[in-house]
């Protein structure tokens, strides 16, 4: 009997090893996703050139489109001030009042000197008219006529010295209403009234500045410079005409401002702190939104790229020193390695340079369980079945009792 029940328990167990190998391998098949020692299933994706537009994106300070710094032409008192500070005012609006009352009195002056130098001109030049008559008859001496000449000249030439003084005094009193040489926004004033003012003084008495439109100065890296015009003379990138020159640009907090900027020019200089030139972008600024010295970004249009190769980023691996390559089916069904130059992320996916042509098909999911020279079963790319598969993953459990 022990013999028996002892036979028993050994079938038993011989059953159950048999039952887990054989689970273990329903599981091993699928898991790889195919019979075991057959070829594994990957999905690829075939590389198609496409044309997208290539920017950059850069970061610069806006600055006023005009500036204009008040100061005196005259010396004297400021009377009034007569705008609101923060306030917009017009090209030729008065903006400070000096007294005008000892500018007035040089002016009166100038104008009668003038006029008595008026006066007396009539007489002198009938007296010069009469030397030189007589002269031709002998009855006056050639020094007393060349005498009489001479003063007429310099009575002529008094009469033009005063009417210079009357226009430089009528423009010293003009210089005491101070006006505003642009359109604009004023600032704070740096004087009240009662201030001595100078002429040309340092310190402005105020500052206006025109917001619409505006300019944004965006630095860029000469290094980036010469390689996009690589690309240009080697064909890799078209202009993209008039498009180019639009520019969009970013504020502060990462919303897009509603309106484009147009590339103006790009500077020749380069500055010798930062290696970097200076591109110039004018924004239309109707609300005021762009105030001078804001910090925003631009995102400025390098060309058009007609053959451009873009992949998956899922599909990019990197080996150990960081060299970029992708796993490519060929046509033998067989796996190959390439290596790549990749230029800038564009999305979810890489911009290739160089490794890959059009009609490759390269491998974007199943990496991990190949490698190059192994055969594969090639299956379609879907790119909404992993976020699907997420979804599920992530959904709440069921609140069903079994």
């Amino acid at each position: 009997m022990q013999i028996n029940g002892r036979a028993k328990r050994i079938a038993a167990a011989a059953v159950l090893i048999g039952c887990m190998v054989i689970a273990g391998c329903g599981q091993q098949k699928g898991a790889s996703g195919s019979p075991q020692g057959g070829p594994a299933e990957v999905a690829v994706i075939t590389v198609q050139p496409e044309k997208i537009s290539i920017t950059t994106e850069l970061s610069g300070r806006t600055s006023a489109y005009l500036i204009a710094e008040i100061r005196p032409q005259v010396n004297g008192l400021i009377q009034k001030r007569l705008f609101v500070e923060g306030s917009d005012v017009k090209a030729g609006q008065v903006l400070y009042q000096i007294d005008p009352a000892p500018f007035q009195a040089v002016l009166d002056n100038a104008r009668a000197a003038l006029g008595r130098s008026e006066a007396n001109l009539p007489a002198i030049r009938s007296r010069s008219e009469r030397f030189r008559e007589l002269l031709a008859d002998k009855a006056v001496s050639q020094q007393d006529s060349d005498d009489a000449t001479a003063a007429l000249r310099q009575s002529e030439a008094d009469v033009q010295y005063w009417e210079a003084t009357v226009e430089t005094a009528r423009i010293n009193l003009g210089y005491t209403r101070i006006t505003a040489p642009i359109s604009g926004r004023i600032g704070k004033s740096n004087v009240t009234e009662g201030a001595l003012v100078t002429a040309h003084q340092p310190l402005a008495l105020g500052t206006i500045q025109q917001l619409n439109p505006i300019y944004v100065d965006v630095p860029q890296s000469t290094t980036d410079l010469v390689r996009l015009r690589h690309r240009l003379e080697d064909g890799r990138l078209d202009k993209g005409g008039n498009s180019q020159n639009k520019v969009r640009i970013i504020l502060e907090d990462g919303t897009p401002y509603s309106l484009e900027g147009t590339f103006q020019f790009r500077d020749i200089t380069v500055d010798p702190t930062t290696g970097s030139v200076m591109l110039r972008v004018i924004a239309p600024n109707p609300k005021g939104l762009l105030l001078p010295g804001m910090f925003v970004r631009t995102v400025v249009q390098e060309g058009v790229n007609k053959q451009a190769i873009l992949i998956p980023q899922q599909a990019v691996t990197r080996d150990p020193k960081g060299n970029p390559f992708v796993l490519v089916v060929n046509a033998e069904e067989k796996v190959e390695q390439r290596m790549l130059s990749l230029d800038r992320a564009m999305g979810d996916k890489w911009l290739a340079s160089s490794g890959l042509a059009p009609g490759d098909r390269v491998i974007v999911e199943g990496v991990q369980k190949v490698r190059p020279g192994a055969s594969v079963k090639i299956i379609p790319f879907d790119s909404g079945r992993k976020d699907k598969g997420e979804r599920e993953n992530t959904s709440p459990p069921s609140s069903k009792q079994n």
